[in-house]
């Protein structure tokens, strides 16, 4: 891992926000593959039903972990 690679990674991984945003994308992923599977549908169809879930629980992520950072900082 390069300098450059490893400072992006702290800067996302420090933050609430950084890991929310990571969460959200491989949900939305991991949901478009398991609906286009599950159902037959295509990826576009897929992808549509799965932006939505998973951006929810993305922004929950954030209100547990700003919560959990909040109590339990050091």
């Amino acid at each position: 891992m390069t300098e450059f690679s490893s400072g992006i990674f702290k800067v996302i991984a420090s933050t609430s926000a950084g890991r929310a945003l990571v969460y959200t994308i491989g949900h939305i992923i991991i949901a478009m593959t398991v609906v286009s599977v599950l159902t037959g549908a295509s990826l576009w169809e897929a992808g549509l039903v799965a932006l939505v879930e998973p951006t929810i629980n993305g922004f929950w992520y954030y209100i547990l972990d700003k919560i959990w950072s909040a109590k339990f900082k050091k």
